[in-house]
């Protein structure tokens, strides 16, 4: 072979060269896109196994809800469960001591916050809150006391509970018949229960 040979075959060379370094780019590139689509077929996959897990817990959920959603609303009639129904709460106040028939209730209620014996209860996501009423009573005798406490009971306007009272003998200088004989000061717990913003509520 000589140089005329080599010059005549020097541009096939060149496009076979070519050739060959297109091929291989090709075919790198087609690995890469395979790595590439196997890479985003597994994250695809990924996601739907997340999406059907939560579609299964979003259906354990509604089961949950479904299944005690009319205990929940009774709950919440009942003022235990959601916010603090303080309107009513005076309402109660007022009919128990007409009720009763007592003197008049005055009345004090503080800040609501945590309720402190929580620990006691497995209360999940429920977070239980109370607020202490001060109440200011006079009566006959002690036992219009229970009576207003089972009147205010019997309303069913939320859970209280009495934390402590004191009964005070009033001054009997005045004589009259129906004068009040003692002075009550007690301490009533509110307790309420929400759910957590954590977990799953009952939509209203």
């Amino acid at each position: 072979m000589n140089s005329e040979d080599l010059k005549a075959l020097r541009a096939p060379l060149a496009v076979l060269v070519t050739m060959i370094a297109l091929a291989g780019g090709a075919v790198y590139y087609t690995d890469m896109l395979t790595k590439i689509a196997a890479t985003d077929l597994t994250r695809q996959k990924g996601l739907l196994q997340t999406a059907q897990s939560r579609m299964r817990q979003s259906g354990d959920e509604k089961d949950t809800i479904v299944k005690y959603v009319e205990a929940y609303r009774e709950l919440e009639k009942s003022g235990f469960a959601g916010e603090e129904q303080r309107i009513n709460w005076l309402d109660a106040l007022r009919n128990a001591n007409t009720r009763a028939e007592l003197f008049g209730v005055s009345y004090q209620i503080g800040v609501q916050h945590p309720y402190p014996n929580a620990g006691e209860f497995d209360t999940g996501s429920i977070t239980l809150q109370e607020s202490i009423m001060e109440l200011d009573m006079r009566l006959m005798h002690e036992g219009d006391l229970l009576r207003f406490l089972d009147e205010l009971r019997a309303q069913k306007v939320g859970l209280f509970d009495v934390k402590e009272c004191t009964l005070i003998r009033t001054d009997r200088s005045d004589t009259l018949r129906n004068s009040p004989y003692l002075n009550a000061q007690c301490d009533l717990v509110w307790i309420t229960a929400r759910a957590s913003a954590a977990a799953p509520g009952v939509k209203r």
